[in-house]
């Protein structure tokens, strides 16, 4: 027999209250401006071709 993964639903009261005790815990979060990764370029990062 094999295991059924179990869904996980989050509710925006769940997703609150799990974001208030990572920030109770000294979690910071960091606001990245609008239209910014957030992501650092990598320094050997190479363009994919996809039709080779």
């Amino acid at each position: 027999m094999s295991k059924k993964l179990e869904k996980v639903t989050l509710t925006s009261a769940a997703i609150e209250e799990q974001t208030a005790a990572y920030l109770k815990s000294g979690g910071a979060v960091e606001y990245v401006g609008k239209g910014k990764s957030g992501q650092f370029a990598s320094q050997n990062s190479k363009q994919v071709n996809a039709k080779k």
